[in-house]
């Protein structure tokens, strides 16, 4: 195994749990303590999401062109790691704009050169080893999502934002001293600058641009699509009072924050990964082989279970029924499996199909593919918005609000309340918060002309004032179980469609050689 593999695999763990300790406590920060609604939130997620995977390009560049790998590394993990400090020390939406910026831009530019520099360390002869290294990686990936995606909720419930965002910051800052740490270990590409811009006008480096952005735009996009809303609707359903989060272990009995359901992909992803790897992958090579792009079409088609199994939830608490949280478990395992289909698969197929000049650029390629997932998923989530004109809004216990035409109105519907609204919110402790987010229909009163909101705890809302005129009331056009079926069924239609399109492709390989390395001067260093 290359000396450098340890180091490369070390920084990883811990980057990992800094990005995933912040992201797993993100919407819940949102919708908990700055009042986003719950459309809101996941939008600004999924936002943050574009961003962390369209700014690889940037990191690839100054990679591919001018710094190295290495150095372009160093470089944008501090940037990476003064968003987690603002994070960390402003708690405002100025703030998390800005925090979340700086981790857009540290995360995602080094992204395409941490994954990159991983085949980089391995010559022709070594090749046989790739698929079992980039499941390390990824595995060193997960073990770092898995701890922190359980610590962080209990750190933000316990002792506030500040230290919850800290712990992964301060895990940020070590893993950019590990990484230096291995500075003498790595083959270190160097910047390919004319040779890059050959390559990428050459017949191989167009061929590869135009084959795989129809791969990954086209196709693999969806899975991401739908993926990534588990740190966001997901999440945002694991909130709602109806979703049992008890889990019995049989000599204990744990009760799970929202959020800390997250938890169960990575520690999935440590079990299906090997599994596949060692066990699933050799079998099917055995009789029916295992093309990559094979793999990826049947992770998309499996991908669309996961959210026919929330959808099939979701739908079963807007009838008032109380549901185990242990289907958004099932969901991950379907997902997960999924997961390791396309997500390992797509990441080393990047590289290896990547002519050598352009490695970190291709691979930023494949991760913008995660980008225009996130995409989709905003676009459809502003679409479903409808906004509301209420005639009244009435303080009190229950809050109302009151309209001319109450019939499309019906329980458990969301109702999103937004603006400066001149109204609190009232605890049973007697504490108050500034009224806004995302409440429930509690009760319709076709007398009254009137709808009662509840919390998504299933609680009563109290409040007490005058509502401002700047208040902002709207409703969506595609709720509850529709909405998770309508990306069930967009995902499944991609990759039926994909495992026919695969079949015209003919895999190339490309692997890095020691002619093109270099040693990192010690100035540099």
């Amino acid at each position: 195994m290359p000396p450098g593999i340890p180091y490369i695999i070390g920084n990883e763990l811990a980057e990992r749990f800094s990005y995933y300790g912040m992201r797993a406590i993100l919407v819940v920060f949102m919708t908990q303590y700055l009042a986003f609604s719950q459309s809101e939130a996941t939008i600004w997620y999924h936002q943050f999401s574009i961003a962390v995977y369209a700014t690889p390009f940037v990191g690839a560049l100054l990679s591919d062109i001018f710094l190295g790998k290495y150095r372009t590394i160093i470089l944008l993990s501090l940037v990476y790691c003064a968003g987690h400090v603002v994070l960390a020390l402003n708690e405002s939406r100025e703030g998390l704009a800005l925090g979340l910026g700086l981790i857009a831009m540290g995360s995602g530019g080094i992204k395409p050169c941490v994954s990159a520099h991983v085949g980089d360390q391995f010559q022709p002869h070594q090749a046989h080893m790739l698929e079992r290294v980039y499941s390390y990686f990824y595995l060193s990936i997960n073990l770092g999502a898995f701890v922190s995606t359980l610590l962080t909720p209990v750190l933000l419930e316990t002792v506030g934002p500040q230290v919850a965002f800290g712990t992964p910051g301060a895990l940020m800052f070590l893993a950019t001293f590990v990484f230096w740490a291995g500075r003498r270990e790595f083959i270190a590409i160097k910047p390919f600058r004319q040779r890059f811009l050959a390559e990428l006008k050459s017949p191989q480096g167009l061929r590869a641009i135009g084959v795989l952005a129809v791969i990954y735009f086209g196709f693999v996009a969806f899975f991401w699509s739908l993926f990534d809303q588990t740190a966001s609707t997901w999440v945002i359903q694991a909130q709602n009072g109806l979703m049992d989060k008890t889990i019995n272990l049989g000599f204990t009995t744990i009760e799970l924050l929202p959020s800390q359901i997250q938890a169960a992909n990575p520690v999935l992803i440590l079990t299906l990964t090997p599994l596949f790897t060692f066990l699933l992958y050799p079998f099917l090579r055995r009789y029916v082989g295992t093309p990559s792009l094979g793999k990826i079409a049947a992770g998309l088609m499996l991908t669309s279970v996961s959210f026919f199994i929330v959808g099939w939830a979701e739908g079963r608490m807007a009838d008032g029924e109380t549901v185990s949280i242990g289907w958004q478990f099932l969901a991950y395992v379907v997902i997960t499996a999924a997961e390791v289909m396309v997500s390992i698969t797509a990441l080393e197929f990047a590289y290896t199909q990547a002519p050598n000049a352009m490695k970190s650029f291709i691979v930023a390629f494949y991760l913008l593919s995660v980008s225009v997932g996130n995409v989709i998923t905003t676009v459809v989530n502003k679409q479903i918005q409808e906004p509301l004109a209420p005639t009244a809004m009435i303080a009190g216990d229950p809050t109302r609000l009151r309209f001319e035409d109450i019939a499309r109105f019906e329980p458990s519907q969301r109702i999103d309340i937004v603006g400066a609204t001149g109204v609190e919110v009232v605890a049973d402790d007697g504490s108050t918060r500034p009224l806004g987010g995302t409440y429930l229909v509690s009760a319709v009163d076709s007398g009254a002309g009137t709808v009662a909101l509840k919390t998504v705890q299933q609680e009563p809302l109290v409040t007490r004032g005058t509502f401002s005129a700047d208040t902002r009331v709207s409703t969506y056009r595609m709720t509850g179980a529709d909405y998770f079926y309508f990306f069930a069924w967009m995902v499944l239609t991609a990759g039926i469609v994909f495992s026919v399109v695969a079949r015209f492709y003919r895999e190339r390989q490309f692997i890095q050689s020691l002619d093109d390395a270099e040693r990192i001067p010690d100035t540099q260093r």
